[in-house]
């Protein structure tokens, strides 16, 4: 949707065409490579996209919030009065769950309206919640002069997600959201939060994403189980070191698992979460040396991983990876996000491009009865204003 456009459905929703709202946009994310990772304190290495969140937002004399999107006929209007509690209406939860954030730190709000738009596919494990967050954050953030840094913005959403929302991820998705970069990735150390932005160089070579289009109903109470059987890993590990959280640990220290951690689907989840961390670092290397073979190998073996040690890709998932490596120009394909659903990045030579789309189309189709969505998004620039 053009601005213009967006503009006037702003107009038709709220009126007073005097008063001009603002433009802010905040992208989406892909995560390249490095996944559950995050909140174990690892690595990983995500880019935003070129997808994301449109918000526009005007200031309003009452002591009321206004919220609408184009996405869905679902409007809302809450009286703003002290901090808020979570409400049914589930969408309005993440820029609620932020509002509350910019209210405990003393930050004196006034009304206001606001017409969200995204094309990021909710549910495909893009991060639309991180996107949605960040955009309202950042927005907040110049409205009320509130001089917050990106990274407190980027921890407030991460809070708003966890504490109001109830979804207990990590800092991956607000982080690469708010610090995102045209044509670089983010290698970032989800523990210290130190990060360098790495250029994406592909050459002959493009980003495909590919939309399982599977509801991914599971993934909230599975993600959270996951993130328990981290933490009793790290219990049981303790008695080989002091250790806080899996990422401390080295692929060379892979071997000492069997010998602490009886369960194997616990030693299974560890050996994942230290494997990936290695994996990650090799690939920012082999990346910066434009190998982008073996950066398709690591992909791979990321899959790999996060099949059989992790347990969340699934059916459909694994249909996209294990079909689309068959085909010509595909350097690397592994799922992202979650898991349970959502989609899978491809690394595709240029010239093979529009067959792997096409081909992979008709497998998925035959295998599943579903019909997969496809993307050729660029690498963009984290939250902020644009004009109108």
């Amino acid at each position: 949707m053009d601005t213009i456009n967006f503009a006037e459905k702003f107009y038709e929703k709220y009126g007073n065409r005097s008063d001009k709202p603002v433009l802010f946009f905040s992208p989406g994310r892909v995560n390249l490579i490095g996944e559950h990772t995050d909140y174990n304190g690892g690595f990983v290495f995500p880019c935003a996209l070129n997808y994301g969140t449109y918000l526009l937002i005007r200031k309003i004399k009452t002591n009321t919030l206004k919220f609408s999107t184009i996405n869905f006929n679902e409007d809302s209007e809450v009286k703003l009065n002290g901090l808020f509690i979570n409400t049914s209406r589930k969408w309005i939860n993440y820029p609620l769950g932020v509002i509350n954030e910019f209210i405990k730190k003393g930050i004196k709000l006034s009304g206001l309206e606001f017409l969200y738009y995204g094309d990021v596919p909710n549910g495909a494990g893009l991060s639309s919640s991180a996107s949605i967050e960040m955009v309202t954050a950042v927005a907040l953030n110049e409205f009320f002069n509130a001089a917050f840094t990106t990274l407190d913005l980027v921890k407030m959403s991460q809070k708003a997600e966890n504490e109001f929302v109830g979804m207990n991820c990590g800092i991956m998705d607000q982080f690469a959201v708010g610090f995102g970069k045209k044509d670089h990735a983010i290698f970032l150390n989800c523990d210290t939060l130190f990060f360098e932005n790495v250029p994406i160089i592909l050459t002959d070579c493009s980003l495909i994403i590919t939309n399982t289009n599977k509801r991914r109903g599971l993934t909230d109470s599975k993600y959270n189980e996951r993130r328990s059987e981290c933490d009793k890993a790290v219990e049981l590990l303790q008695k080989y070191k002091p250790v806080r959280n899996l990422s401390e640990l080295t692929a060379g220290e892979i071997n000492i698992l069997e010998k602490y951690i009886h369960d194997p689907v616990i030693r299974k989840r560890a050996k994942h979460v230290i494997s990936e961390n290695g994996r990650v670092v090799e690939a920012v290397k082999v990346l910066k040396d434009n190998n982008i073979i073996r950066f398709g190998e690591l992909m791979n073996q990321s899959h790999d991983s996060l099949k059989d040690d992790y347990e969340v890709t699934g059916m459909e998932l694994d249909t996209l990876v294990y079909e689309g490596r068959k085909l010509p120009g595909v350097i690397g394909t592994r799922m992202t996000g979650a898991g349970f659903g959502g989609c899978t990045i491809s690394i595709v030579r240029n010239d093979d491009s529009e067959k792997f789309m096409t081909t992979l189309s008709k497998v998925y189709q035959k295998k599943t009865g579903m019909v997969p969505d496809f993307y050729q998004p660029e690498i963009g620039n984290g939250a902020g204003r644009i004009e109108l």
